[in-house]
């Protein structure tokens, strides 16, 4: 792949593994002592940092290796910066090789995209829980964003990721001064690439999603585009896949379509209060815990799990601090009240067991009730269900004998002239 293909296609193709090994081969010529791009070292506020690059030396050493224009050489370094193979030490947003006397540093081998190792969410957690601390609780507006997300998304294990973070920081703090800048500096620069601010340009984007020019200055303002835009198309995907046996718009429903017949049977098997539902009902608890809570009978059948796992407080609180957000605004003091009496209090007949913090703050916030005064605590609860006991209710006998007992419509056998339209009904009613 050429210096050009790189310049016209970038934008709209991700080069493969194999050329990212080329491109590899490449920074680390850049980086021979000997012939390689001058370094230096350079001061950082107070601190001073080894081996520091300017963007004009960077530029003029493609220029003079590669045999090509400025032009072109200005989209390779945009392209080694954007891939995180350099970075930059002040402006560390802007992933593109501004030719002056910007400061750059090369990344480390071990951050390279070639080695392919996940950026998953919770290594993402550590690192803000770890910054958070080192900032002690000044991280940048985008950051508190991803912070504020991943918190509320992984509560349930909060605890192990502020663990880990504060040991890697205690282990930091035991490095020299430049080592530890330097190393900032390098995850700082991993991960704006991984999780890049909202509105501005990543590398790992590819295909023709990728469309945010990454020479323009970030947008204050619109509609915002989704660092990753294949993620919703994947979901989407993945949605429709696992439900589409239980849409009857995709698939026939059993025993007949009440749609396009006068057979109401369907609707009777699937009422919100039968006794035995369907298979395929019971086969929907089981795709997530929201499918299993949203099915009455589906959650009466949890219900009756937790009964036999002495933990029927969970659901019972659950179901009470839904009563309180929907319920009337009047009945909000008597509700607290009741719930407090009996979930909150300490020696309350159905106590819930949450951690310290959230049952400090939902018991305070209970001083003057409102709608969303238990949200805290029932997260944590649903988080609880969601990630333990629903699984365990899976595999239980409770489950299992509800499997057996469902009911497995036949399908019905209809003539043609028994398939009666809806109209056609609707319209002769109206004649009579």
């Amino acid at each position: 792949m050429t210096i050009r293909t790189l310049r016209d296609h970038g934008q709209h193709y991700r080069p493969r593994m194999a050329c990212l090994k080329k491109v590899e081969a490449f920074v680390v010529e850049m980086q021979d002592p000997k012939s390689g791009v001058k370094a230096s070292d350079q001061k950082l506020n107070i601190t001073s940092i080894p081996h520091v690059i300017t963007g004009q030396d960077i530029l003029a050493w493609i220029v003079t290796k590669m045999k090509v224009t400025t032009e072109e050489a200005q989209a390779f370094g945009t392209m080694l910066v954007a891939y995180g193979y350099i970075y930059p030490l002040q402006n560390h947003r802007k992933l593109v090789l501004v030719a002056d006397s910007t400061l750059y540093r090369f990344q480390t081998p071990y951050f390279w995209p070639v080695q392919k190792w996940p950026a998953e969410d919770i290594d993402y957690a550590i690192y803000l829980a770890k910054r958070n601390i080192r900032k002690k609780g000044m991280l940048e507006p985008y950051e508190q964003e991803h912070y504020n997300n991943l918190h509320k998304w992984m509560n349930y294990k909060w605890d192990f990721i502020v663990m880990q973070a504060t040991e890697q920081y205690k282990a930091s703090k035991e490095r020299k001064k430049p080592d530890r800048v330097v190393l900032d500096c390098q995850e700082r620069a991993y991960w704006i690439v991984h999780r890049p601010p909202r509105r501005t340009h990543s590398g790992m984007d590819y295909g023709l999603d990728r469309l945010i020019d990454p020479n323009a200055e970030e947008v204050t303002g619109g509609y915002c585009l989704s660092p990753d835009p294949n993620s919703t198309h994947v979901a989407f995907v993945k949605y429709v896949t696992t439900h589409h046996t239980h849409d009857p718009l995709l698939t026939n429903p059993v025993p007949s379509n009440p749609w396009i017949t006068d057979n109401d049977e369907f609707w009777q098997l699937n009422m919100r209060n039968v006794d035995i539902p369907t298979k395929l009902s019971v086969e929907r608890w089981a795709l997530s815990f929201w499918e299993l809570i949203s099915d009455q009978r589906g959650r009466a059948d949890f219900k009756l799990f937790l009964k036999k796992e002495h933990s029927g407080e969970n659901m019972a609180f659950y179901e009470a601090a839904e009563e309180m957000r929907w319920g009337a605004a009047t009945a909000i003091p008597e509700k607290s009240q009741f719930i407090f009496n009996t979930f909150l209090k300490p020696g309350a007949p159905r106590w819930i067991n949450i951690d310290g913090r959230t049952m400090g703050l939902t018991v305070k916030g209970l001083d003057c009730p409102h709608r969303y005064v238990l949200d805290a605590a029932q997260t944590h609860i649903f988080l609880l269900m969601k990630k333990d006991t629903f699984y365990r209710y899976l595999k239980s006998p409770v489950y299992k004998d509800m499997q057996k007992k469902a009911l497995v419509p036949a399908p019905h056998n209809f003539t043609l002239l028994t398939i009666i339209p809806r109209s056609k009904s609707l319209r002769s009613l109206k004649s009579t």
